[in-house]
């Protein structure tokens, strides 16, 4: 799936490039440059998506998505050796209620019994978002245009899978089925090509970030609607509980006292 899934993206990517005129920009790339995709793309998307689906596939999808909500956490923390930041006393605040609701989260609704979910899937799950946010760091440090950083990164992921494959023998099976791959190419389209280079586009026209990071905390609660009536899970009372917390626990982490 995480192949179909990265050549289709990264077809998206190029025809974006080719209707913005910016293939030229991919042509005088540096050596530099071209090694900073490729450290991007063999985090984002190879070993990110290979942690993530790993964790969907052992835990629920009510469980494994909330958990990798942290990310933004995790960001604040890697800031420190990469950017030279220094951590403010409510970051650790935030990281303790933020993992209050990670534990909740994690028992599936069985908050006073011994934790329910694979402990596997759960570290899993949050370690991807340290993935995430070291990404995300790398990334804003690249001043490139964003469709040809994001088309390098994804050619770069499609070549790391190619190799892959071929060490492990695990090609794409031909009982995929119809199902299967559109699926894959769904997730391509919609899950990474688009939605990647739609959501650093509008970083850029947003008058202040903080007014778009803050639509993301909408898309837990939303797939918690489609996971129910998608995926047919029964939402346990202890996943928007928990998730609630790590969004605390975030905006506690971004939340700028006004200065009176």
């Amino acid at each position: 799936m995480l192949a179909i899934a990265t050549f289709t993206s990264t077809l998206i990517l190029f025809i974006i490039l080719i209707a913005g005129r910016k293939a030229g920009s991919v042509r005088k790339s540096s050596g530099k440059e071209l090694l900073h995709s490729a450290i991007l793309g063999l985090i984002n998307p190879f070993l990110y998506y290979i942690i993530l689906l790993k964790a969907y596939q052992l835990l629920p999808a009510q469980v494994a998505q909330p958990l990798n909500m942290i990310w933004p956490i995790i960001l604040v923390f890697l800031s420190v050796p990469i950017l030279g930041q220094k951590i403010k006393s409510r970051s650790f605040i935030a990281l303790f209620i933020s993992f209050a609701g990670v534990f909740i989260i994690s028992s599936q609704g069985n908050l006073f019994d011994n934790m329910h979910s694979d402990l596997k899937g759960v570290l899993l799950a949050t370690g991807s978002s340290v993935f995430w946010a070291f990404y995300f760091i790398l990334n804003v440090k690249d001043k490139r245009d964003e469709a040809v950083k994001l088309f390098l990164n994804f050619l770069f992921g499609s070549i790391y899978i190619i190799i892959a494959m071929a060490v492990t023998g695990d090609w794409i099976p031909a009982e995929s089925g119809f199902k299967g791959v559109a699926a894959s190419i769904y997730v391509g389209i919609f899950e990474m090509g688009l939605t990647f280079f739609f959501w650093l586009k509008a970083l850029q026209m947003a008058s202040s970030t903080d007014k778009v990071s803050t639509l993301v905390y909408l898309a837990p609660f939303l797939s918690l609607v489609f996971v129910h009536f998608i995926l047919h899970e029964p939402v346990y009372y202890t996943t928007p509980a928990g998730l609630i917390l790590i969004i605390a626990g975030i905006w506690i982490q971004n939340h700028k006292p006004s200065k009176g």
